[in-house]
């Protein structure tokens, strides 16, 4: 399908790696309907100036492609007309770019609350420039009209609002529940509370700070978004780290999905009203983030993958600790989840419940443990692999069922596959330097696009560098494509799983709204 779509056209030669080349209306369309027919995976769909890019995959070839449809006129064609998928990250696009997606059927805003003091932040145009006495006059919000929730109709339907702001210590996001009595008809989420501005503060930035910012993203994967965002601008520099300091990023990136992944799994069990497990799981996650401030100088080891290879080498002290680590995850956590697979009420909460059918985890191309619960056999790591994956593999886990306990039992196997992977890291790690200098960069622009497998799926980093600095940089976290199937999953649920399912998901506020 992409040699039918692009055989022709020719790529821009300043995108490194992944080819991308400028589409017409008539191949933007024939990649929406490649996408409505389900031969092309959406990955990722964002603006710029004057143009929309987007993502795609195609898993019968394992090939990527990035298709760029130009927007100089301040519109261009959406394909959430054929892809629901693409349905928010064009509603964002609108939001930042002010382009005017055409025919997207639902124009309400997504980011934007009416809150910024200046609208479509990233388009071309900006602000009025100061008063003649020099003073900059004061930033007023847009004010919009209230947002309005779609409707639901039927006898005996209430309404439930839940959020933004919640009982517990989460980030603020907005849940409207429609039911009937107990049971959930539809659920709507509203988001875009924590939104911080990422892509226009990554404009202008040197790289050492914009990776910084990339950190920053989502705190609980900042191995990951780091590892995305420098893999695209050591790619678009045409840069190679020292082998040393891929594999420690490795390294880094396994410890990382154990900690999150323990702490997910005792979280699920605690909302299913099993607290022993989330508190025997707790201890085993702050084990192994004591292991990381050990080896790495950090607890979530934030800012350690940087530009030219990693700002931490590992120790033999820091060696010793991950071997001692994964000594006592193989030792402990099997009993953990024999005492979790046996326990017949817990059981009863999370089999069955919150289920994503195959058909839609396909259709969203879900990311990580939710796509791999529900039978979408995609994993970056193996599916697009890189170093070090390219010769040390992890093996992926997939189950079919696509419910809470599927989830569960993905990230209790990839605890298992990343705690072997990492002692076959550490004995084939091999010396030399961790961090080398990035090369000077080209007088003209150069671009790339990367991805990384993070706890949660797939990270996607788009970098544009020029003169040194960052001009436009893109971080896909996989949460995008994780929000509207948890609203799938919870319908037909009672109101009271949905702290479960919403926990089996696990969705990054912060990286969703950028």
């Amino acid at each position: 399908m992409l040699n039918a779509l692009f055989g022709e056209l020719s790529a821009v030669a300043s995108h490194r790696g992944w080819p991308r080349a400028p589409v017409n209306a008539g191949t933007w369309r024939g990649i929406g309907e490649a996408l409505r027919e389900g031969k092309l995976d959406l990955l990722g769909e964002w603006g710029d100036a004057a143009a929309v890019h987007c993502a795609l995959f195609e898993p019968a070839t394992r090939k990527l492609q990035i298709a760029t449809h130009e927007a100089g006129s301040g519109a261009a064609p959406s394909l959430a007309v054929f892809h629901p998928p693409a349905l928010r990250l064009e509603r964002a696009i609108a939001d930042l770019f002010a382009i005017e997606m055409v025919g997207l059927p639902d124009r309400r805003p997504w980011l934007d609350h009416g809150r910024w003091p200046q609208p479509a932040p990233l388009a071309q145009q900006r602000a009025a420039p100061p008063a003649a006495t020099g003073a900059t006059p004061p930033a007023r919000a847009i004010e919009r009209p209230p947002y309005r929730f779609l409707p639901a109709e039927g006898p005996g339907l209430h309404q439930i609002p839940v959020g933004p702001v919640h009982a517990g210590i989460i980030e603020p996001g907005h849940f409207r529940f429609t039911a009937s009595g107990e049971t959930v008809v539809r659920l709507e989420e509203r988001l875009g509370y924590t939104h911080k501005g990422i892509e226009r503060l990554m404009a202008g930035q040197d790289l050492e700070p914009a990776a910084r910012i990339a950190a920053r993203l989502s705190g609980d994967s900042t191995v990951a978004c780091s590892w995305a965002f420098v893999q695209a601008v050591e790619g678009a520099l045409d840069f190679r780290p020292p082998p040393r300091a891929v594999w420690l990023r490795g390294v880094m990136a396994e410890l990382e999905r154990i900690a999150n992944h323990l702490g997910d799994i005792g979280a699920i069990c605690n909302d299913a009203a099993f607290a022993i497990l989330h508190a025997e799981c707790g201890i085993l996650r702050e084990a192994a983030l004591r292991t990381c401030a050990r080896a790495f100088g950090h607890r979530l080891m934030m800012d350690r993958i940087v530009p030219g290879g990693v700002a931490a080498d590992l120790t033999h002290d820091g060696e010793e600790a991950i071997r001692a680590l994964c000594g006592r995850l193989s030792s402990e956590f099997p009993e953990l989840i024999e005492l979790y697979d046996n326990t017949a009420s817990l059981q009863d909460r999370t089999a069955g419940t919150g289920v994503v059918k195959p058909s839609l985890a396909a259709q969203f191309a879900a990311p990580g443990f939710v796509g791999r619960a529900s039978g979408r056999a995609f994993d970056a790591r193996v599916s697009l692999p890189y170093a070090p994956y390219d010769t040390a593999p992890v093996e992926m886990v997939v189950r079919q069922e696509g419910d809470v306990d599927a989830r569960v039992w993905v990230r209790i196997l990839e605890v298992e596959r990343s705690i072997s992977w990492l002692r076959t890291a550490l004995t084939a790690l091999p010396s030399g330097p961790v961090r080398l200098p990035s090369p000077a960069t080209p007088a003209t622009s150069v671009e790339c696009t990367a991805m990384v497998e993070g706890f949660r799926g797939d990270i996607l980093a788009y970098v544009r560098i020029g003169a040194g600095r960052i001009e436009r940089c893109h971080l896909r976290d996989p949460s995008w494509f994780h929000w509207p199937l948890l609203e799938a999953a919870i319908e037909g649920n009672i109101v009271a799983d949905f702290p479960l399912c919403n926990k089996s998901f696990n969705c990054s506020y912060s990286g969703h709204d950028l």
